[in-house]
């Protein structure tokens, strides 16, 4: 066997379609069909069951998988020590992002990194912050961007926001009256949300479970805009972090949650062991978020640099 039929087979079992592989590996999916073919007479065993549309591992393909893909991580890892030494870094990077969450300093960090080492192919995608932990954990994603309850456990974090969920409200609205509002006063409203699977919703939800409140979710929107447009237009109660809340207050009033002091967090994810490349991808991070930055969850404003 060779490293580009473990490629190949890596492909299709994440993929669980040789189409898709073959688009990810740049080659026609007869070839992967005939690699994978030539892979299990090696092997004396076929790796995926073929009676269905979807492409899915047999008993042989599970017990294959892990050691496949630490083979390629190894043959990577030759490349990137020598890489390391000769002060030439090359690769490829799989950066995940949370949907609805346009943060300017990370595309800041990937453009300064992308000038510094052209060598290294970088892949942006966009999913909830559950399926982008899945991918950190599993390896098929190396950095992300997620919002969350808590640091994810057994990954390397590092937190770029902190801070609690508010209501909003359009102007007249009975929260608005002035007096404490708590989890059981704003859940006598129907809700505007995120849906399951996001940073905020996680933190409402544990809050909700942890007071014995059952919301009304009358509307579910990935985007902030969004729950901010359909809690203007009176169809819910929106919930969003302070932030986020921050730049509709032209139009929506804010509205504290007096009971609710879990915070929200947006963090970046990844697995201890970083290889070279994702090293200077996360110190170029760490500038990009530092330098002249306001970060948010939902938007990254650029302040002025001192002269």
């Amino acid at each position: 066997m060779d490293l580009r039929q473990l490629e190949y087979f890596v492909a299709v079992a994440e993929e669980k379609n040789f189409t898709r592989a073959a688009e990810r590996v740049h080659i026609s999916q007869s070839g992967v069909s005939a690699q994978i073919r030539q892979l299990e007479r090696e092997l004396g065993a076929e790796l995926f069951d073929r009676s269905t549309r979807v492409a899915t591992l047999t008993v042989a393909g599970k017990a294959a998988l892990d050691h496949a893909r630490a083979a390629l991580a190894a043959a990577a890892a030759v490349g990137q020590a020598v890489g390391e030494v000769t002060d030439l870094i090359r690769g490829r990077l799989a950066v995940g992002m949370v949907i609805g969450c346009t943060v300017t300093p990370l595309f800041d960090a990937l453009a300064s990194f992308h000038r510094a080492h052209p060598g290294v192919e970088v892949a942006l995608l966009e999913d909830n912050s559950d399926r982008l932990v899945e991918g950190v954990r599993d390896g098929t994603t190396d950095l992300a961007l997620i919002g969350a309850a808590a640091v994810p456990d057994g990954l390397e974090a590092w937190t770029i926001v902190s801070e609690p969920l508010v209501a909003v409200v359009p102007p007249g609205h009975p929260l608005t009256v002035p007096r404490r509002v708590g989890l059981r006063d704003l859940c006598a409203h129907p809700l505007v949300c995120m849906p399951p699977g996001t940073g905020l919703r996680t933190v409402f939800d544990q809050a909700c479970a942890a007071r014995d409140v059952r919301p009304t979710i009358g509307f579910q929107a990935s985007a902030a805009d969004a729950i901010a447009d359909l809690a203007a237009r009176g169809l819910g109660v929106g919930v969003l972090s302070e932030s986020m809340a921050a730049h509709y207050r032209d139009r929506l009033t804010a509205v504290p949650l007096h009971d609710v002091a879990e915070p929200a967090l947006l963090c970046l994810v990844w697995r201890g062991g970083a290889a070279p490349a994702l090293r200077e991808l996360l110190a170029h991070a760490r500038r990009s978020f530092t330098i002249g930055e306001t970060t948010t969850f939902g938007v990254s404003t650029r302040t002025p640099r001192p002269s």
